[in-house]
């Protein structure tokens, strides 16, 4: 899992331990195990929120974990064109390559800690697939692909695409140098991410060392979970047992703890965790499919409008027709 790393973790900024006769540390309100499924063309992915209630997700709606698998080669699949609105994807590679191309004009390539953030707003179409050349030779393929909710006077922002690379997030560390910190958006201790976001959020990859212990200043009024990408350890006060495709909710304070076991599955040196809270939207949200809205009937307007090709319209590449179909 190389995502973005560093020679030397002592040169990096140190986050300071919150001070425990101060800190209100939240509690674990839940440890819940992600299930395997299939998304777009076959590739396979652990659904991280299943079996949560979207109250204590909230701004967040969905979220998978994508791979982690070898591909041989002519194996490696993607997504075909399909529409979204109302919300915005953030796909997250750790392991592999991906593409990304949008009716609005938005794409790139992104690889090993680098950051695809595309605000749907309004609505667009879009697809992500692997290069020609990866679906040639094959390989590894693991990341993440996060939806975060819009509230309802950004539904209808104009669409936006951020092409975030690996080496802009913030780098830290903890006092001990046990852990290591990728802020990809919102705040950690002072220290800013490079995403830019509609709704206040924080994201952030860490990786802990055997043994070592994580210990984040988290915004009061942020929500708090934690999704293990790889490894095993402890999480919350009550050192509650978690391990790789589990998702941990914490409850309200201004802190959260993870802990590294001190021996970990051979593939997996590391505790690999992705830490993400957000400000609550507390809006009624109605949606299917690739639409996320706050009623029924908008929901239905956005299929309507799909249809009628009102949320754009596939670029041509080199002449070829291409055929559209719906997906989740």
């Amino acid at each position: 899992m190389p995502a973005v790393t560093v020679s030397d973790i002592t040169v990096l900024p140190r986050i300071t331990q919150p001070d425990p006769a101060i800190a209100h540390e939240r509690p674990v309100k839940s440890v819940t195990s992600a299930p395997s499924g299939y998304e777009g063309e076959g590739f396979p992915v652990r659904r991280a929120f299943a079996g949560v209630d979207l109250r204590d997700l909230d701004p967040f709606i969905h979220m998978d974990q994508m791979g982690e698998v070898e591909y041989a080669p002519g194996e490696p699949k993607g997504t075909p064109w399909h529409p979204h609105r109302g919300f915005e994807t953030v796909t997250y590679m750790l392991d592999g390559i991906m593409e990304h191309q949008d009716s609005n004009g938005g794409g790139g390539v992104i690889s090993n800690g680098d950051t695809q953030w595309m605000t749907a707003g309004s609505g667009l179409l879009h697809i992500e697939t692997p290069p020609e050349h990866l679906v040639l030779s094959g390989g590894l393929f693991h990341g993440i692909q996060l939806w975060v909710n819009l509230p309802k006077i950004q539904k209808w922002a104009a669409p936006r695409y951020q092409d975030i690379r690996g080496g802009d997030a913030a780098l830290l560390s903890t006092q001990d140098g046990g852990a290591l910190i990728r802020v990809i958006a919102g705040s950690v201790a002072g220290h800013e991410g490079p995403g830019s976001t509609h709704t206040p959020i924080t994201l952030v990859h860490a990786t802990v060392s055997p043994g070592a212990e994580l210990v984040l200043p988290w915004q009061p009024d942020y929500n708090a979970l934690v999704y293990v990408l790889a490894g095993q350890g402890t999480v919350g006060a009550e050192r509650r047992p978690f391990r790789k495709g589990q998702l941990a909710v914490f409850g309200p304070g201004d802190t959260i703890r993870t802990q590294a076991g001190t021996t970990q599955p051979q593939a997996e040196p590391n505790l690999d965790v992705l830490i993400i809270g957000g400000r609550p939207i507390r809006e009624p949200i109605a949606m299917a499919g690739p639409f996320v809205m706050n009623t029924r009937a908008e929901v239905v307007q956005a299929f309507e409008d799909f249809q009628a090709g009102k949320l754009g319209s596939i670029p041509a590449v080199h002449g070829a027709p291409t055929e559209l179909r719906s997906t989740d």
